[in-house]
This record gives C-alpha cells, structure tokens and sequence, in this order.
C-alpha cells in the first residue's frame, strides 16, 4: 500500500473534523507569526535599550514582551488542545471500525489470525497512528508555519545572511529523507515482532492451566524471552539510527550557525549591520532550525506510524467472505424442513464434506455421530453459514440460507458446545446475552429450566455474580448450565448441540443432560454426540465417517445393522 494511498485514507478520518482543524491551523498560524516577532524584537531591545539606552524602549518593551508571551501561550494552548483531540477521537473512532470489522468476518478469518496479533492491530498498532498524529499534524503544522514566518523576519532584516542560511537547508534535509526509509522498514518489524509478543503472552496466560500441568513454566519463559529479544534488537536498532540522525544534524546545524556567526560578525564590524540586527538575526536562526531539528525526531515516529496505517488499512479492506446480499429475505419463523442437498465443504484445499444429502423435518431430534475428525461439527457449522458450502445448497423451508438475512437466519439458531463461552460479566448478563432487555423473571425461568437456579441463587451476589474470564469461578457444569439457561432464553426453533455434555463428569451430566432435555423440547434438534448412551432416544441417528452418510436409522436399527455404529458403541462400553 503506498503512502499516497495511506495518507489519503488519513485523510477521510480526519474530514468530519475539518472545521476544527481549521480553527486550530489558524491557532498554529498565530503562535507562528508571534514566534518570528519574537526573534525580531531582539533587535530593538539590544539597539535602542544597550547600545542607545532609550528609556523609552526601556520601559515599553519588557511590557510588550510579557503580552506577547502570554497571547502566544493561549494561542498554542488552544492549538494543542483541538489537534490533540481530533487526534484522539480518530483513534477511538479506528479502534471501534477496526474491532467492528473484525467481527463482521466468518469463523475461517480467525483461523487464520492469531488472537495477539489481533489485539496489537487494534492496541498497538492504532496506538503508533495515534503518536503519527499527534506529532506530526501537531508538530508539523505549527513548525511549518514557524519557519515560514522567520524567513520573512531574516530576510527582511538581512537578505544576504539569510540567502546563506538557506544553503544549509537542504544538507539537513539529507538526513531526514535517507533516515526516514529505513524508520519505515524498522517501525514494519517492530509492530510484527510486537504482535507475536502480544500472541505469546495470550497463549500463556489464557493456557496457564496446561503451562502448570506439564511444567512448561521455564520452556514458556525461554520462549517469551527469545520473542522479546528479537524486538529489543529490532528497537534498538531503531534507536542506533536515531543515535546516528540526531548527532548529524545537530553538526550540519553547527556548521551553518558557525558560518553565519563569521558572516555576520564581518558585516557588523565594517559597520554595514547593526549588533541587534546581527543578534536578532542568530535568535532568528536558532528558532528556525528548532522546528528543522524537530522534524528529524518525529521522523521515526511518523514512519513507524505509516507502517502501522499499512496494518490497520489492510485488515480494514479484508471484505468478510460471508455476508448478506443487498436483497436478502428475512427467514420466516421456522416450521417446515432443514434441507442439505449434494453439500461438499473443504477447507484449506482439504475435502471435509462430500456430497451430504440429509433433511431434517421440523420437530426431530438428529443425532449426528463418528470417529474424531469425520466432520459432524463442520456439518452443524454450515447451518448458520458460519462457513459457506463449495457446492449443493442448504434449504430452510425451501429458502437457501445463501438468500437469506445473516442475522435472521442466526437469530433461529441457538448453539450449545462443548466449549463453553462465557464473559467476565454478571450471570444475569451472559444468560441474557443477545437480548439484554430481558426481565428478572424471564432469566431466572430460563437459569430454573436450565437446573441453574439453584447454585446461581446460593451464591452470595445471585444473579449479578461476576464468574470471571470463561466463567473460571464456576464448575465445568455450572459454566455448562449457564450456555444452556442463554439458549432458553433465546427461544429459537432449531436447536444445535455440539458434544454439549463430554467434558462433564458423571454427576454434572446428570444435571446438565435434564437441563438439555428441557431445551430440547419443542425444537428441530441436531445433536453431536460423543457418548452414545446420551442420543439412545434420539429420532434419528446419521453416522459420518470421512466426510460422508454411511448409515442412517434409530438407535436399534443401527445396532442390528451391524455397521459403523455398533462398532463406536462397543468400543465406548469396552471403555
């Protein structure tokens, strides 16, 4: 992405605030003017107070200075303040559309994006547009105007030193251009490195359980180490750059004030200018190269941030690969039949579903069994379009999903996993999570139906107990009973239920296969199992095995067919 397109894009997110920055550029605009009056006025001050010893001047210009100090003070107040927060308000208004965008993605985007790397997208990386923003828009605007306005000051008070001067301009400018390339690659490497960093310190802490289990606590540390080690060599090979620029240009600015010093110290002495002049016009020199040597600080800074934009952008251009159509239905509550017709799925050019046929009509409970990897949760994943199908289509109510609102479609499916997710919140916030207009009463019904009343209502803050990240201050049934009160309360007609109880022990699956019951009844119910003995009562149970149907029927035709099915269930009672 090149920078013209970058800052174009820069651009959009700083329109809406146009105005303000006008109003700040007028501010800048004034500091600027003021500055450059600054450096004029040392020339009165030292001809007509020290060399003439005007008791006029004496008592008008210390007055005069204070006033100009204290509007110049306001005046640069008010333009750090607008641009800090134009500044800050793009970034929030980024951060949002970034993390908005994410979740518009499907479920294979996160596959292939790590969780830290998201997280320094949107923390970091936003974070280095932020100082791009606040350094350059800030630093640069005002510095600009700056050195325009002095240059009007030194070559009103001396045409030929600042003709000189100029010639110095451009060998400062050297630095800052062969510098700036190298920041950009650097500051790239930077926010990669930082966002395996950030990958490393997700992974550990959320993993911390299995770390201790297999006393890894030292491979961990070595791993973490060696990652912070390749960005404290990345970074300091930023600062080595700056350590190189920085001297650079502080010696070419010594050559060209030396210079100056010689020239002007000539001119006073044959008497063709004045000391005031002379010292005005050094004052004026320093103040100009100030914003010059600025520039070649927030050099590093404004490419790291370029980089950054590179990152943000990009992900902000990843169009979501399922979405709704602009003419997509809404799904009329459903009533009739889900419907697989000649569906193939493969993921990354691997072949997981082949050529399913299967329909399901509106009241049955499916059970859906096999061996581990024979694709039973992916089968349940197309049915919300969580992925989208390679070919066949699937019908509900005769409508391909394809045609179909994203939104209304997922609001007539309720999934329960093996996976419980839940959130650093409230009980009563994750029961209710996707309608949090839900009454007391309807979630403490739903906990009740769900058999989590009882635990929810013995603990000390009830239903505003916060349970922690994934729900880790309660039990792997009580988490599991919370999902299942959340579907309840969703009431949604087709119900999918992903080996919901294998991670219980026995006494917890008691509780939670009642609760299940519950949930079940009255809905289009497809169920993954991995202990068989729980779909015994099933309608119907479908046995896949490597991406096909191989055997179809109830629990007793299968076991009397002598097939796949009989085999997985002596297995699991030799077990």
């Amino acid at each position: 992405m090149s920078n013209k397109i970058v800052l174009s894009k820069l651009y959009t997110l700083l329109h809406p605030y146009r105005f303000q920055l006008a109003l700040a550029m007028i501010a800048a605009l004034i500091v600027a003017a003021l500055t450059a009056t600054q450096a004029y006025m040392i020339k009165p001050l030292l001809d007509k107070i020290f060399f003439e010893k005007s008791t006029y001047f004496l008592a008008i210009l210390p007055f005069a200075l204070v006033l100009l100090f204290a509007v110049k003070g306001f005046f640069f107040g008010l333009n750090f303040f607008l641009l800090e927060k134009i500044g800050q308000t793009v970034i929030r208004d980024l951060r949002t559309k970034v993390f908005d965008h994410i979740h518009l993605q499907s479920l294979s985007f996160f596959h292939t994006s790590s969780t830290g790397e998201l997280i320094s997208r949107i923390l970091v990386d936003i974070g280095l547009i932020q100082q791009a923003i606040s350094s350059v828009v800030v630093g640069l605007l005002r510095d600009f105007f700056q050195v325009v306005f002095i240059l009007v000051v030194i070559f009103i008070m001396n045409w030929k030193l600042a003709f000189l001067s100029l010639l110095f301009l451009p060998m400062a400018a050297i630095p800052i251009i062969k510098f700036g390339k190298a920041f950009r690659k650097i500051g790239t490497r930077i926010q990669e490195e930082t966002a395996k960093l950030s990958n490393i310190i997700h992974e550990t802490i959320t993993g911390a359980p299995v770390v201790k289990a297999f006393g890894m606590e030292k491979y961990e540390s070595e791993r973490f180490k060696k990652q912070a080690d390749s960005l404290f060599e990345i970074t300091m090979k930023d600062k080595r750059y700056y350590s190189i620029q920085h001297p650079l240009m502080e010696v070419i600015g010594g050559i060209g004030i030396a210079f100056i010093i010689w020239f002007g110290g000539k001119e006073v002495i044959t008497g063709n200018s004045t000391p005031g002049t002379f010292f005005s016009f050094i004052a004026a020199l320093i103040m100009i190269y100030d914003p010059i040597k600025k520039v070649s600080k927030i050099n590093s800074t404004a490419q790291q941030g370029l980089a950054a934009s590179v990152r943000v952008f990009t992900l902000l251009d990843q169009s979501p690969d399922i979405s709704s159509k602009p003419d997509a239905i809404q799904l009329p509550p459903f009533h009739s039949t889900i419907e697989l017709k000649n569906v193939s799925f493969q993921y990354d050019h691997t072949q997981v579903l082949k050529n399913i046929n299967l329909t399901v009509p509106a009241g049955e409970i499916l059970a859906i069994v096999g061996p581990s990897g024979s694709g039973k949760s992916t089968l349940t994943n197309l049915i919300p379009r969580f992925y989208d199908i390679n070919q066949g289509e699937i019908l509900i109510d005769s409508l391909d999903i394809r045609d179909i609102n994203l939104q209304s479609l997922r609001n007539q499916i309720a999934i329960v996993t093996q996976h419980t997710i839940l959130f650093n919140e409230s009980i009563r916030k994750n029961i209710a999570y996707g309608d949090t207009n839900k009454t007391d009463e309807q979630i403490k019904d739903a906990a009740d139906t769900a058999h989590a009343l009882q635990f929810i209502e013995a603990l000390p803050e009830g239903l505003d107990t916060i349970i922690g990240e994934s729900g880790m201050k309660l039990s792997g049934g009580e988490r599991q009973r919370i999902s299942i009160a959340r579907a309840i309360l969703k009431d949604a007609p087709i119900l999918i239920l992903d080996e919901a109880t294998s991670a219980l022990d026995t006494e917890s699956e008691l509780e939670v296969q009642k609760a299940l019951e519950n949930l079940m009844s009255n809905r289009t119910t497809l169920v993954i199992a991995h202990r068989l003995s729980t779909i015994r009562n099933a309608d119907r149970i479908v046995v896949v095995k490597n991406g096909n149907i191989i055997e179809e029927g109830t629990h007793t035709q299968l076991i009397a067919l002598g097939g796949e099915y009989k085999n997985l269930c002596n297995i699991q009672h030799q077990e």
